[in-house]
């Protein structure tokens, strides 16, 4: 490609062609002001705050959407620029509401954040507002449009990252506002609640539904036993919140921290990750020897991972057709629940009436899956409330509690111990990998023969990935796959399992076993993680997440011998009676714009 040499702020500079004013200054540290830009989602010019002067030009240039030219002479902070952009930033704020200390974003607030940046400490303009509402009725997410300033972040979000289509910009000038249409409510839309447009939002117009005082309100409840879970992807973003550089792993502070706040038991979503492997595993194998000794029972292949709730109403809505493609099994975290009120209520002798089970997910989906009528067992709810990453941090500092110099813990038996193999369902890939890692050895009674017990074309951020596994020599019970190559496909972001669940619909699909994550990235980068969330960042957590794995003594899910007691003494054996009684659900067809 080409280089284009320009001049920014009197510094000789050189880009590639295609890339705009923007771009070109970060990489040489020139700051450009800016507000709705956000790196590799949304770059459309909206707000005007990064515009600059450009020689020649009539007008100033949005400089993230203005492409560099060879000569191109920019003037990033002339006093003609600087004039506009507070002029830009306040009449932003003329249509803001001004109860910062009230707001959930106080202090974590972009447009906070660019008035302190471009020096704005007065409030010029006042009138009329435009339309306040504030939507409530998702379980998961909350709307306040008063909030909000036509960013169009979430727009492009929904639409070109995630492919729901939800949020959208309706009636023009004065009367524009973002959301579902003008009569319906979050809760009552197509929206999947992943969160991912809370992700981006810069001020506190879309937030996760606030789950904090459920919470404490149970932990003061003395009648209560309290029993909190942790998903993977948490303790490789949780330290964020206190400081720490992203993918720093927090683990055992993090088990120390849920402790002193008052929990019962602390225990780990990743036992119930090893137990999904027992029964997901299983189920494929299931399927995929009807399909090949019995085609015309309907095996329905490819089978697609249910770990994602987003996912899940995303298909619901969009493709009920696949519904009988999914895994019944429930959840890692609703799986833990329903084992919690069963096995472990009577194996310590607890009345489950009493018991308040919460999860801490990287998910604001997770919020409405608790809500579903499925996800009950012997009358109880298999989890009680879930709460973010972020409503944690806020816990934890509400509590008072030293987070940076809390001694290490462990998490409580026997729902706690995990492998490495679990460890990894925080990231996109990591549950087919974990899943191959026990099928493999179930089949040929060999370990999987991957380096480190990697599947490399698996691991990263591309959108869809796939591998292919052959089967040779396999054990006497499984001869069925004698020579058979099982192909594998790997999605994260609801618009890759669009297209996967496409090439279903077609009947052209090739593969046997798909997973899909509703969240770019997978559960390191879900709509309930600490902003802000980038590739960059994702990298490192992703980083996190493996290096937990790797330092695991067990790294197969069937090495968990916790998971291999409870069908001992309770569940009997995968795909049986009971773990379908508790450990697997059904899912419904839903309205479809």
């Amino acid at each position: 490609m080409s280089m284009i040499n320009l001049t920014i702020n009197n510094k000789q500079i050189q880009a590639e062609e295609g890339t705009t004013i923007f771009e070109a200054a970060k990489k040489y540290n020139i700051l450009i002001p800016h507000f709705c830009y956000f790196e590799n989602v949304h770059q459309i010019g909206a707000c005007r705050v990064c515009v600059v002067e450009v020689k020649g030009a009539k007008t100033l240039m949005a400089s993230c959407v203005t492409e560099v030219r060879d000569g191109m002479v920019v003037h990033t902070n002339s006093e003609k620029v600087r004039k506009v952009r507070k002029v830009l930033y306040e009449l932003m704020l003329s249509d803001h509401p001004k109860n910062c200390l009230g707001c959930l974003r106080n202090q974590n607030c972009e447009l906070q954040d660019l008035g302190t940046l471009i020096q704005v400490d007065e409030f010029k303009y006042e009138g009329v507002k435009s339309k306040e509402l504030v939507d409530s009725s998702s379980p998961s997410i909350v709307r306040d449009s008063s909030k909000c300033i036509l960013c169009r972040r979430c727009v492009t979000v929904c639409n070109e990252i995630q492919g729901v289509g939800l949020m959208n910009p309706h009636h023009r000038g004065f009367e524009t506002f973002i959301g579902p249409t003008e009569d319906e409510m979050l809760g009552e839309s197509i929206c999947t609640n992943c969160g991912q447009c809370v992700l981006v939002c810069p001020v506190g117009a879309l937030k996760e539904k606030d789950s904090t005082q459920i919470v404490w309100d149970a932990l003061l409840d003395k009648s209560k036993t309290v029993i909190v879970q942790t998903a993977p992807a948490v303790r490789a973003a949780l330290g964020e919140k206190f400081g720490y550089e992203p993918g720093t792993l927090v683990t055992g502070q993090m088990t120390s921290s849920l402790r002193e706040m008052g929990f019962d038991y602390v225990f780990d979503t990743n036992f119930a990750a090893d137990l999904t492997i027992m029964e997901e595993g299983t189920e494929f194998l299931h399927r995929v020897k009807t399909a090949l000794t019995s085609p015309t029972n309907g095996a329905h292949l490819p089978m697609i991972t249910s770990c994602s709730p987003g996912w899940i109403k995303f298909l619901e809505h969009q493709f009920p057709d696949q519904i009988p493609n999914l895994s019944s099994c429930k959840s890692p975290h609703m799986m833990l629940g329903a084992l919690t009120k069963s096995y472990f209520a009577k194996k310590m002798n607890i009345d489950p009436n009493d018991i308040f089970m919460v999860s801490v997910m990287p998910c604001t989906a997770k919020k409405f899956e608790i809500t579903r009528p499925e996800m009950i067992n012997d009358g109880f709810p298999n989890v009680d409330a879930v709460i973010t990453t972020r409503e944690l941090a806020r816990m934890i500092q509400d509590a008072g509690i030293d987070f940076r110099n809390l001694p290490d813990s462990p998490f409580d038996s026997p729902l706690g111990e995990s492998t490495g193999a679990a460890d990894i369902f925080g990231t996109t890939g990591g549950v087919m990998e974990a899943a191959l890692r026990s099928v493999y050895e179930f089949v040929t009674g060999r370990e999987l023969p991957a380096e480190g017990l990697h599947i490399k074309p698996l691991v990263g951020l591309k959108r869809i990935k796939a591998a292919e596994i052959k089967i040779e020599k396999p054990l006497l019970e499984y001869s069925f796959l004698e020579g058979v190559t099982i192909k594998v496909a790997v999605t994260s972001g609801l618009k890759g399992a669009a297209e996967l669940l496409e090439q279903i619909k077609r009947g052209e699909s090739p593969y046997h076993f798909i997973e899909v994550m509703g969240c770019p990235g997978g559960c390191i980068s879900g709509g309930g993680q600490p902003r802000p969330v980038n590739d960059a960042i994702r990298i490192k957590r992703l980083q996190a997440i493996y290096q937990e794995d790797e330092g695991k003594q067990h790294r197969k899910s069937h090495e968990n011998q916790d998971v291999m007691k409870l069908y001992k003494e309770f569940l009997g054996q995968p795909l049986g009676h009971k773990s379908h009684e508790y450990l697997h659900t059904t899912y419904i067809p839903r309205k479809k714009n």
